[in-house]
């Protein structure tokens, strides 16, 4: 079947990416690579004056059977030399002459030949002309989309609670970040489309939907498959773009069992295969685009390690093309060195063991994940005002807070929640453990004039939540962190350990 091109999405485009025009040194820097032309068209130094020769590392070696996190004995069973040359390349080697020379903006051929090809594996895309740009991770990616996309007056729409720094980062190009009620399953498509259907008709449309679907951060919260159908019709009858930021999706996980001897049952079955793996991953947004309106960002930040500062946007090509004119004159590209790296690693790996490795990955979050639930069933408060969500994807938990329960709620806090919220926060904190108030991760924006009322209306306004993660410590020092915590509101709402 011949599948259509995606639709021409231009009319949304910031009047800055209007005015751009594509840097002219950059429209002749492949001929750089050409052994025929005698290059003196640019400012690039020899590969000669690169004072490094190769880059080797040791990498894990799928298919990993002592686990992702096991400790590299070098030997042939567990451990991949790579060696990567300035001027000589294995295939799917990056050169290090050319990996750290000028160009490549839209990033090195041999990483982005990967990720298409993973691409495929993963989603199902609907129109043709998609492609692959490689980025310095989601945080470049998702600024970029705001200077592509968005005017000083702007107003994009984002999960009630949304993270923080992707709020700042619109709120400092003068962005309104306007927001969508959400609930254990995510986004509320029912409250979106009557947001949407009232919205005030002198104020600017929403161009864009930022939502991070899987583990959002900071509430836990998956968006389940049939809403981002839904979403996907809103978006098409109100010409809007769905951003979706999944630096969490390779990190979903098993359900949750409370019952420790049949979870332990349930784990200490067959690894699942990469077939039945694949089957079980979330739909994606870009799996039910039609029409080139999803824009996916994509880091190896949670899956690899935050410090290669890698990432990739996928979309329609038009749309791409925009981002990488941006780049040119602002990071030029990903650094040299990750990409190399990443890519020798991947492409020894291949698909299929690069399969092997988020297998192993989803295996641990269950793990850690299990271990976090397990500590808050334990030293919670035994009070219906305490609430956890269990998650199934991402790196983050949430307890529930109904603010109103606190005994000196009207009194000392003057029926006000975020004075509880502070409250409890310079609580846990002398308690010595750190979670993180929901307040800071929430979505206020205004249009000008604004909007109903009624579209900012919230469930229960004395329910707070605090953030906390099981990815960072050992399970002995989570477990002693949720003890502290447990404590803390214990204390707190006067409530005594049985």
């Amino acid at each position: 079947m011949t599948l259509p091109n995606a639709r021409d999405f231009s009319h949304l485009y910031s009047e800055e990416t209007k005015a751009r025009k594509p840097s002219p040194l950059k429209t002749c820097i492949h001929l750089f690579h050409d052994p025929n032309i005698i290059f003196l068209g640019g400012g690039l130094p020899m590969s000669d004056f690169f004072p490094w020769d190769n880059l080797q590392a040791n990498a894990a070696l799928p298919p990993f059977t002592n686990g992702i996190g096991s400790a590299l004995t070098g030997s042939k069973d567990d451990s991949l030399s790579l060696a990567v040359k300035k001027n000589e390349a294995s295939e799917g080697d990056i050169p290090l002459a050319r990996a750290l020379q000028y160009g490549f903006s839209a990033g090195q051929p041999e990483l982005i030949k990967f990720l298409k090809e993973h691409t495929e594996i993963i989603h199902d895309l609907k129109y043709a002309n998609w492609n692959v740009i490689a980025t310095t991770g989601n945080t470049n990616a998702w600024e970029s989309t705001l200077r592509v996309f968005c005017n000083r007056g702007d107003v994009i729409l984002t999960e009630a609670h949304s993270f923080s720094s992707s709020l700042s980062s619109a709120e400092a190009q003068g962005v309104a970040c306007f927001p969508v009620p959400i609930d254990n399953d995510g986004i509320i498509p029912e409250k979106l489309e009557e947001i949407l259907d009232n919205w005030t008709p002198e104020a600017p449309k929403p161009k864009l939907l930022y939502t991070i679907p899987t583990g959002q951060n900071p509430t836990g919260t998956s968006l389940a498959d049939a809403r981002k159908v839904e979403i996907y019709r809103i978006a098409q009858k109100h010409d809007f773009l769905i951003v979706e930021d999944e630096p969490y999706y390779f990190l979903q996980m098993e359900p949750y069992v409370a019952d420790v001897k049949a979870r332990e049952e349930s784990q200490s079955g067959a690894k699942k295969s990469h077939e039945e793996f694949l089957k079980s991953l979330a739909k994606t947004f870009l799996s039910v685009d039609t029409e080139g309106r999803v824009i996916r960002l994509d880091s190896f930040s949670k899956v690899l390690a935050p410090g290669t500062r890698l990432g990739w946007i996928t979309g329609a090509a038009p749309l791409l093309q925009r981002y990488v004119e941006l780049h040119e004159m602002t990071i030029q590209a990903p650094a040299g060195f990750t990409q190399t790296l990443v890519a020798a690693t991947l492409n020894r790996w291949g698909q299929e063991g690069y399969i092997d490795w988020l297998i192993g990955l989803r295996h641990e979050y269950t793990l850690k994940r299990d271990c976090a639930l397990d500590g808050l069933h334990k030293y919670l408060p035994k009070s219906d005002a305490f609430k956890v969500n269990p998650p199934i994807a991402g790196m983050f938990f949430t307890v529930a807070i109904d603010a109103s329960a606190h005994p000196a709620f009207a009194t000392k806090f003057n029926s006000d929640p975020s004075l509880v919220e502070k409250a409890i926060y310079d609580k846990v904190i002398a308690r010595q453990v750190l979670v993180v108030p929901g307040s800071w991760f929430k979505a206020d924006g205004e249009t000008v004039p604004p909007q109903p009322q009624s579209s900012k209306s919230a469930g229960n306004p004395n329910e707070i939540f605090f953030r906390g993660t099981y990815a960072a410590v050992a399970p002995e020092k989570l477990l002693e962190g949720l003890k502290r915590l447990g404590q803390a509101l214990g204390e707190e709402f006067g409530i005594t350990s049985a």
